[in-house]
C-alpha cells in the first residue's frame, strides 16, 4: 500500500462475518499521523524554502509557524498569544481540523495574506475591466482564488460610445481574463483558480455555455446564473427574455428548455458550465446583508457566495476523527469547531490583504468565515454505513446540524467579548431583524479540501470516494498512488487480502463488481461512479439545510453517462435547494487530476450492491419508484428513475 497509514489487526476475521456494513467496518481503528503522499504534498508545495529550494522546516514546524502567526492576534482582545498558539498548534498538529491552503502558504511571511476565497468587481469599461485584472493579478500572487460576475458585460456587438467598433462581450473579457492570469503562480506550484458567472438572462449566454468547448480557460471554472422561476420555465419548455445589460432593455426570447438542454450538452462534454441558483445565494442566511447589494458570483469552487470585493477565510473539521462507537463524538466535535471558528476569526485580522477595499470589505464590514468539513465519506465507513442509503443521509443532517449550532454559539461568544461585523445593525442579524449578536456574518461553508484532505488523510469534503486506488496528478508534475487505507485494512481483518484482489482493484478503482469479495465490504466501500447521482444530491441537500454559504460537490458521472443524465441532475439539484450543481463525466477532460483503472473507464457504472429492502427513487423528486428501470416518475412526470 503506498501513501497509508500503518494499521494493523491481531485477529484474522473469517469472511463469512462480513455479510453486511457494519459488520466490514467492526475492527477499523484510528490513527492520526501523516502518510507519505501527506508527507510529499507538503515539501512540494507548503514548507517553506530557503535560498537553495530545500525545505527548511518539518511539517510540525508549519503547524507551529501557522499557529503562532495566527495566534498573535489575541492580544488586540486582551488574550494570551502564547497559550493559545498552544492550543491552535494541537489543533493543526492532530489533523483535527485545517485551514485553507494559503493560510499554511502565507502565515509567518512578511505580507500573511491568509484567506482562500474573493470576489471581484468587474464593471463594463475598460478602465474598470483593467482595474479588476490588475486587482484579480494581485489577489492570486498572494495564493487567493477569485471569482468573477461577467453579467454586467455589454453583450457582443454592443454599440460603445465614442467609438465607431462593437463591443466584445463577456466571453471576450472572460478570455483576456484568463490569459493575463494564467502565468500567476500561488504559493510554490499551484495555478491560480478563478470562477466566472453569467446570468442566464444574458444575450451572450449561449456563447458563454460553449465558451469551452474548442479548449482553453482552463484556470476558470464558468457557472451559469439561474434562479427558481427560470427553473420552472425550463421543465415546462416555456419561453423566457433576454435582456441588455447596458439599457436593461429587452433584447428577445428564447426557450429556457432549449437554453438547460444546451448547457447539459456543453456540461457533459467538458465538465462546464455548472449551475449557480442565484434567489438562494441572495437568500438571508448567505447574504445577510442585502442592503450592500446582491450577490452575482462565488469563488472558484462556487460554495462561497460573495459580494463584490468581499472574501471568506475556510477551514475545515476531519470528519473522520470523529467516531465514538459507531455515533458521532458531538461534544468533541462541538468543541472541535468552537476552537477552529475562533482560530477562523483570528485569521481575519491576522491576514494582509492585496486589495484595500477587500481589508474594508472583509475585516471592518462582514468577517465571513466559512467552517467546512472533509472526511464525511471516511466517518460513514468506521459507522458501517453506505454512502448511498437513507441513513447515511439522516447522518449528514445530524453531523451538519450539530456543526451549525457550535458555530453560531461560538461566534455569538466571539460578538460578546470582541464585538459584532461592522456591518451587523444593517444585517438581518440587527436590532431590526433577528436581533441576534454574531462575530461573523456567515459561519459556514462546505469546501472541496482537495489538497488538505489529502495532509489530512482522509477523503474529499462531502465526496463518496473517488476511488479506492487511483492516481492523482499533483501541482509539480508528481503523479501519487492513493490505496484506500480502511479498504485495505477490511479486507485484511476479514482474511481476503491477496495480491489478485489488489490487481483487480487497481485495475477497476472499484470493489462492488468483485464478486468475490464479501457482501458487506463490497456495500460498504461504494465509489463516487458506483453512487446512484440522487445519493450525491442527497447529501449535498443534507449539508447546505445546515449551512450557511453553500457546499461544494461534484456530481461524478461514469464515461457512459448521457446528456439527460447531465439534464436531469440539473433538474435534481434545483428541486432539492442547492446553491449549485457542478457535474464532472469521467475522461470528459483531458489531464483530468484523478484517474482511476482503465476497467473501471471502459465498463461504466460499477455494479451496484444494494439490500434488497432499498427501494429505487426518482433522481429529480426523490418519490419512491414503483419499478426498476421506469422511465417516467409517477410523482412528478419526468424521465428520470
Amino acid at each position: 500500500m503506498t501513501g497509508s497509514t500503518q494499521r494493523s489487526s491481531s485477529v484474522t476475521r473469517s469472511s463469512e462475518k462480513y455479510g453486511d456494513a457494519r459488520a466490514a467496518a467492526a475492527d477499523l481503528q484510528t490513527a492520526p499521523v501523516l502518510t507519505d503522499n501527506a508527507l510529499r504534498v507538503l515539501e512540494t508545495r507548503y514548507l517553506q524554502r530557503g535560498s537553495d529550494g530545500a525545505a527548511v522546516e518539518t511539517p510540525g514546524e508549519l503547524f507551529q509557524r501557522v499557529a503562532r502567526t495566527v495566534a498573535a492576534v489575541e492580544t488586540v482582545y486582551g488574550g494570551d498569544a502564547a497559550a493559545w498558539a498552544e492550543r491552535f498548534e494541537c489543533l493543526l498538529a492532530s489533523l483535527d481540523f485545517l485551514p485553507n491552503s494559503p493560510a499554511l502558504f502565507n502565515a509567518g511571511c512578511a505580507d500573511p495574506q491568509l484567506s482562500a476565497c474573493f470576489v471581484l468587481p468587474l464593471a463594463d469599461s475598460l478602465q474598470g475591466i483593467f482595474e479588476t485584472l490588475r486587482d484579480a493579478a494581485t489577489t492570486h500572487n498572494a495564493g487567493g482564488g477569485t471569482g468573477f460576475s461577467l453579467s454586467r458585460i455589454r453583450p457582443r456587438q454592443d454599440a460603445v460610445r465614442g467609438v465607431s467598433g462593437a463591443a466584445a462581450g463577456p466571453v471576450a473579457v472572460l478570455r483576456m481574463l484568463s490569459s493575463t492570469l494564467a502565468p500567476i503562480r500561488q504559493g510554490l506550484a499551484r495555478q491560480g483558480a478563478n470562477m466566472a458567472v453569467l446570468d442566464v438572462t444574458h444575450p451572450d449566454v449561449l456563447e458563454f455555455v460553449e465558451a469551452k468547448l474548442d479548449g482553453g480557460l482552463d484556470n476558470f471554472n464558468i457557472s451559469v446564473g439561474v434562479t427558481s422561476d427560470w427553473m420552472t420555465l425550463a421543465a415546462s419548455g416555456a419561453d423566457y427574455r433576454l435582456v441588455n445589460p447596458r439599457t436593461c432593455s429587452p433584447a428577445g426570447r428564447r426557450s429556457a428548455s432549449a437554453v438547460l438542454e444546451r448547457i447539459s450538452e456543453a456540461a457533459w462534454r467538458t465538465g462546464d458550465p455548472g449551475l449557480v441558483f442565484l434567489d438562494r445565494i441572495n437568500e438571508p442566511r448567505t447574504n445577510p446583508t442585502p442592503s450592500l447589494g446582491s450577490i452575482e458570483a462565488t469563488n472558484p469552487c462556487g460554495e462561497a457566495a460573495l459580494l463584490p470585493n468581499e472574501a471568506c477565510v475556510l477551514g475545515s473539521i476531519n470528519l473522520s476523527h470523529f467516531d465514538d462507537a459507531g455515533a458521532l463524538a458531538s461534544q468533541r466535535l462541538s468543541d472541535t469547531v468552537r476552537l477552529a471558528v475562533r482560530f477562523l476569526d483570528d485569521c481575519i485580522d491576522a491576514s494582509s490583504y492585496p486589495v484595500a477595499a477587500m481589508a474594508r470589505s472583509h475585516r471592518d464590514g462582514n468577517r465571513k468565515i466559512g467552517l467546512g468539513v472533509m472526511g464525511w465519506a471516511d466517518l460513514l465507513i468506521r459507522w458501517g454505513i453506505p454512502y448511498d442509503s437513507d441513513e447515511a443521509v439522516d447522518r449528514a443532517r445530524e453531523v451538519a446540524r450539530t456543526i451549525e449550532t457550535a458555530a453560531d454559539a461560538a461566534s455569538e461568544e466571539l460578538a460578546a467579548a470582541r464585538g459584532c461585523f461592522g456591518n451587523w445593525r444593517e444585517s438581518v442579524y440587527g436590532p431590526g431583524g433577528w436581533n441576534r449578536r454574531m462575530r461573523n456574518a456567515t459561519r459556514t461553508t462546505i469546501a472541496p479540501t482537495g489538497s488538505i484532505a489529502i495532509i489530512a488523510g482522509c477523503s474529499a469534503g462531502i465526496e463518496p470516494l473517488f476511488g479506492l486506488s487511483y492516481s492523482r496528478h499533483v501541482a509539480d508534475g508528481a503523479t501519487l498512488t492513493e490505496t484506500n487505507a480502511l479498504f485495505e485494512e477490511a479486507l485484511r481483518t476479514a482474511g481476503v487480502w491477496s495480491d489478485d484482489v489488489v490487481r483487480l482493484t487497481r485495475a477497476r478503482g472499484e470493489c462492488r463488481s468483485i464478486e468475490s469479495l464479501p457482501t458487506g465490504i463490497r456495500r460498504l466501500f461504494g465509489t463516487a461512479r458506483d453512487i446512484a447521482p440522487l445519493w450525491h444530491l442527497r447529501h449535498q441537500a443534507a449539508f447546505q439545510d445546515h449551512t450557511d454559504n453553500g457546499v461544494s460537490k461534484t456530481i461524478n458521472l461514469s464515461e457512459s453517462a448521457t446528456v439527460e443524465d447531465v439534464h436531469d441532475i440539473c433538474l435534481a439539484a434545483w428541486r432539492f435547494g442547492c446553491h449549485g450543481i457542478t457535474i464532472y463525466r469521467d475522461r470528459s477532460k483531458d489531464g483530468q487530476v484523478i484517474d482511476v483503472g482503465a476497467t473501471a473507464r471502459s465498463a461504466g457504472r460499477a455494479a451496484t450492491v444494494a439490500p434488497a429492502d432499498e427501494h429505487r427513487r426518482c433522481m429529480v423528486c426523490g418519490a419512491p419508484a414503483p419499478q426498476v428501470g421506469c422511465s417516467v416518475c409517477p410523482a412528478c412526470g419526468i424521465a428520470s428513475c
